[in-house]
């Protein structure tokens, strides 16, 4: 079996997605650079949730901002649960 390498646009997909469904119409999923913060993903939920936006940083890689941030929804999501 050939294992694909995944890229960013589909890490967004899959943040989106998970946001998505537990979370209902998600604004924003993205990243960008930033001079003096790096690498800067963000996600901007729905209003309901006491949370606007979550963003991460990350100095040297866009692909590993964008693994912190699913890692950052996921913990939300299981205390959101659990609620």
């Amino acid at each position: 079996m050939e294992q694909k390498n995944k890229t960013n646009t589909d890490r967004i997909k899959k943040i989106y997605k998970l946001a998505e469904e537990h979370f209902g119409d998600v604004k924003f999923v993205g990243i960008k650079y930033d001079k003096e913060d790096g690498w800067v993903a963000k996600i901007d939920l729905p209003k309901p949730i006491n949370v606007d936006s979550i963003k991460v940083h990350h100095e040297t890689s866009s692909t590993e901002a964008l693994k912190k941030l699913k890692l950052r929804m996921k913990k939300i999501i299981r205390r959101y649960n659990g609620v």
